[in-house]
């Protein structure tokens, strides 16, 4: 009868452990909504057959260190996180955009479900003559930010919004890269915003 409820009770502790642990990587983190990000819109249903990101768009997460680091070339809209590949498939250009206006100002919306000590938010657009019908690699971007937002190791609120200069002489389709970076992991969480000027 004792092994029995130890054989239970090591079991129970099992499952315990593997709910915690799910749990605790799909109820986290944060995503762009203003520019809409991919992610957004799969979960929000204004982009269908996205596998499961649409249930868990704040879940963008891979290594730090952009662009000297973090996700490989073609899966950076992804974080590298096979789950989430849809978000590399360009769909043949044919991702909802937002319209921008080039050398105006902008405001940057994050939604956060984890509000993570921050080191910064870091800002990227393609530049002129983008292919958005190829995969986003590096050597697409503008090789600087356009936006730093320091943050100092602070935790930011459930929304947060800054402003920024989106750059001048951008025409046509870009894709807006945004990085969240966390000061307290080695990771930081990625948006990628298709956009049209």
């Amino acid at each position: 009868m004792r092994k029995k409820s130890v054989g239970a009770a090591v079991v129970a502790l099992g499952v315990a452990g593997v709910t915690l642990f799910a749990t605790g990587s799909a109820g986290s983190h944060g995503y762009t909504d203003s520019p809409i990000s991919r992610q957004k819109l799969c979960a929000n249903g204004t982009v269908t057959n996205c596998g499961s990101i649409q249930w868990e768009p704040q879940s963008v997460e891979g290594p730090k260190g952009f662009p000297a680091g973090g996700p490989a070339d073609g899966k950076i809209c992804s974080a590298g996180l096979t789950q989430f590949a849809q978000l590399d498939d360009p769909r043949g250009g044919a991702w909802p955009t937002t319209q921008l206006t080039s050398g105006q100002s902008y405001s940057f919306r994050w939604q956060f479900t984890a509000r993570h000590a921050t080191t910064d938010f870091k800002y990227y657009i393609t530049k002129n003559g983008w292919n958005g019908t190829q995969k986003l690699t590096r050597a697409m971007l503008d090789p600087q930010p356009f936006l730093t937002v320091p943050y100092n190791n602070q935790q930011p609120p459930a929304t947060l919004s800054h402003s920024g200069t989106i750059p001048a002489g951008k025409t046509g389709r870009h894709l807006i890269l945004a990085v969240w970076t966390i000061a307290d992991t080695s990771n930081a969480f990625y948006a990628c915003s298709d956009v049209r000027f």
